[in-house]
């Protein structure tokens, strides 16, 4: 199997959670899994890199549980092609290979055997393999020996234990038959009965009558909080989509510096970055900056070799009257963790932390 094929496995997120997706060049779409985005019009793909991108949801087969996404940004073109297995591609006692982002963690592919081609699970045939999957892996490919995808990662069966099971790669093949008849430009819902593709949102079909699944055209709202989060993400230039990663979780970088923002134990607000590694050598003159420097009004810690910049504020401290101040220092903590690695790297030779983006211009 060709290597490079992890370049074509991206995360999805948004602010429900996380899952995964596949890029097919020759229809420039992402698929995933329609549960994975369910609730969402836009979400973020992020390449191995942490390279965020927007992409709009256009087309949704929940009967399937598939999703096609278009990046509204980026450029794909250098990514090789991939491809799709002929029908009846797996057999019993096949090698599968899983791929995605399992628990929102970096790519990971994980073997297997298919244990069943065609298994039936709530009313549906799917493919089924001993190789792990766990959440977060929706929506990613498993690909045979060949490099080939049989079927889409599905992670929602909670009473399977030590068994990962696949959209059928045929149930993807026919929507892209009729990929020409979607508006890439619009949200579009398939009927599960006459399959055509419903754009004007409505209860019922409009070509069958058939009923369409309920909420199928709601959009999730975040909380007041991100709202407030996210007009301080905004004013650091950073669009906020491409921020989050679950329920009042936001991870993103900052020039080099990866910015972590989470409610905890549903009483603070914390704004964190793992700015750098301590030196593998003369670590007294980094301490004794650490703590003779005023850095108020955040806080500068160290677990293991890691060396953090943070900040915490009480949720019943943000108010009308202090929700400037806070999203001000906010923005500044960003700022001042993207300079802090790279000034103490040159100062004290300590090392980029593995969450940063060494590379950040």
């Amino acid at each position: 199997m060709d290597k490079n094929i992890f370049k074509l496995v991206f995360k999805v997120t948004h602010a429900g959670g996380s899952g995964s997706c596949f890029y097919l060049k020759d229809y420039d779409l992402f698929v995933t899994n329609y549960h994975v985005v369910e609730g969402y019009r836009t979400v973020a793909v992020h390449d191995t890199d942490k390279n965020p991108t927007l992409a709009k949801v256009v087309a949704v087969s929940p009967s399937e549980d598939i999703a096609l996404l278009v990046a509204e940004e980026g450029n794909f073109a250098d990514l090789p092609a991939l491809q799709l297995s002929d029908s009846g591609g797996v057999n019993v006692g096949a090698k599968i290979y899983v791929a995605g982002y399992p628990f929102g963690m970096p790519f990971t592919l994980t073997e297997g055997s298919v244990s069943a081609p065609k298994q039936l699970m709530d009313g549906k045939y799917y493919v089924q393999t001993d190789a792990a999957v766990n959440p977060g892996n929706s929506g990613g490919p498993m690909f045979n020996e060949n490099g080939e995808v049989v079927a889409i990662t599905v992670c929602k069966f909670n009473d399977a234990d030590n068994m990962g099971f696949g959209v059928q790669i045929d149930a993807l093949k026919k929507i892209l038959d009729h990929i020409d008849e979607i508006d890439r430009t619009c949200y579009n819902v398939q009927c599960s009965s006459c399959e055509e593709f419903i754009t004007d949102e409505d209860e019922y079909c409009s070509s069958c009558g058939e009923k369409l699944p309920e909420g199928v055209f709601d959009e999730r709202q975040i909380s007041p909080l991100g709202e407030f989060v996210e007009e301080a993400i905004a004013q650091m230039g950073i669009n906020p989509i491409l921020t989050r990663a679950g329920e009042d979780v936001w991870r993103f970088h900052r020039g080099s510096s990866e910015i972590r923002i989470f409610v905890y134990d549903d009483d603070y607000l914390f704004m964190s970055s793992p700015i750098v590694l301590l030196p593998k050598k003369n670590v007294e003159p980094v301490l004794r900056y650490m703590l003779e420097e005023d850095f108020s009004p955040y806080k500068l810690g160290v677990d293991g070799k890691q060396v953090y910049m943070a900040y915490r504020i009480h949720l019943s401290d943000i108010s009308d009257e202090t929700a400037k101040e806070i999203q001000d220092n906010m923005v500044k903590l960003s700022e001042k963790a993207d300079y802090l690695d790279n000034y103490m790297i040159d100062t004290f030779g300590c090392e980029f932390s593995e969450y940063s983006k060494s590379d950040a211009e």
